[in-house]
């Protein structure tokens, strides 16, 4: 199971650094840009082939990979990244993460449309804390979610998913209390609840009835999948805001919790791996877009101070060493998170936090 899991996991790692890097690649041979090198993995390289112009490497460290164009920094060369316009630059830099946020697209929707398993029940509310936003709007022990913003509610997964999803916005519940009567009840879910509140107020429990076997046809998969994306941004927006909100810490894992997290994901079936794999692209997207430096967030930041400063650039000297000395630390920070990923496997827990 360890080496399936294993390979899985390369595998995933592999096609989403490869699309990645493929965006910056076809970006740059459009524009004209020289592409020196197209590399998976970081060097060492353990082999390379020149094709044309561009050498197409494999390289030992299996963190991600690179495109590497002539003349990042240096818009002296002819046919250089540096000698093109701020527009064709941004492209070049934006496509990578593109990538990244478009093909969950076909993920999600191959996803949608294989046979899984859905574990349905009655989602029961068992306790109602004092002054929460369930006890104001009058939900009570005994009640049975039906609905949330009138969507049909399976099971306490899909309560989870719509509440984290409507922090700090008005939902409405559709319930049944304990005598069968229909009612329905506004909240608002808090960002910063008190410890062991929750953002609503109650404690549940699920009456299993059975398992429902769930599919798509391809002309509602495709919708579902972009409606699914739309939902795990604003979700993934949710959650930082709620760090800053409650000033806590960022929960993080590194490469070996994810491949715990594989290992989990393979086994509930095909169907939830392809979800697991478009979620984490989506986090390369977003990861990769943020203005830090040696990602492409930071480099694009770069070209807007230089539209900004009316085409006056930073030093390609300083630049270069801003990306170098970010890069060093991204290594250093993935290091020291995979070394607590470790501890916890040591310490009988788990990876995930």
């Amino acid at each position: 199971m360890f080496v399936v899991t294993l390979i899985i996991f390369l595998l995933i790692l592999g096609l989403l650094i490869f699309v990645h890097e493929g965006g910056h690649f076809i970006a740059a041979k459009l524009s004209g840009i020289k592409v020196e090198e197209f590399g998976m993995g970081f060097p060492p390289r353990i082999f390379g082939i020149k094709r044309g112009e561009t050498i197409y490497s494999l390289n030992w460290i299996p963190l991600g990979g690179f495109c590497k164009l002539l003349g990042e920094e240096d818009p002296g060369e002819p046919r250089s990244f540096a000698s093109k316009r701020p527009a064709v630059r941004l492209a070049t830099l934006a496509a990578g993460p593109l990538m990244n946020a478009i093909l969950p697209i076909l993920f999600l929707t191959i996803a949608f449309m294989v046979p899984r398993q859905v574990e349905v029940g009655n989602v029961m509310i068992e306790q109602v804390a004092p002054d929460s936003p369930a006890a104001e709007a009058g939900i009570a022990p005994g009640d049975t979610l039906l609905s949330i913003n009138g969507h049909d509610i399976q099971n306490i997964g899909d309560v989870v998913y719509d509440i984290n999803l409507y922090l700090g916005t008005n939902i409405t519940l559709g319930l049944k209390d304990a005598e069968g009567n229909l009612k329905t009840a506004t909240v608002v879910p808090r960002w910063n609840p008190p410890p062991g509140e929750g953002a609503v107020g109650v404690q549940m429990s699920m009456v299993p009835t059975g398992n429902i076997t769930k599919s798509d046809p391809f002309w509602k998969a495709v919708p579902k999948s972009i409606s699914s994306i739309r939902d795990t941004f604003v979700l993934m927006g949710n959650q930082i805001t709620s760090w800053f909100v409650q000033k806590k810490a960022p929960e993080v894992t590194g490469p070996v919790g994810i491949f715990q997290l594989t290992g989990e994901v393979r086994a509930a079936g095909p169907s939830y791996l392809l979800q697991f794999i478009a979620f984490i692209s989506m986090n390369l997207a977003i990861i990769n877009i943020l203005p830090l430096p040696a990602l492409d967030g930071g480099r694009i930041a770069f070209v807007f101070l230089e539209v900004v400063r009316r085409g006056k650039r930073v030093s390609p000297r300083t630049e270069g060493l801003i990306h170098y000395i970010g890069f060093v630390m991204l290594i250093a920070l993935i290091l020291v998170i995979t070394y607590f990923d470790i501890v916890r496997v040591i310490r009988g827990g788990s990876l995930v936090p």
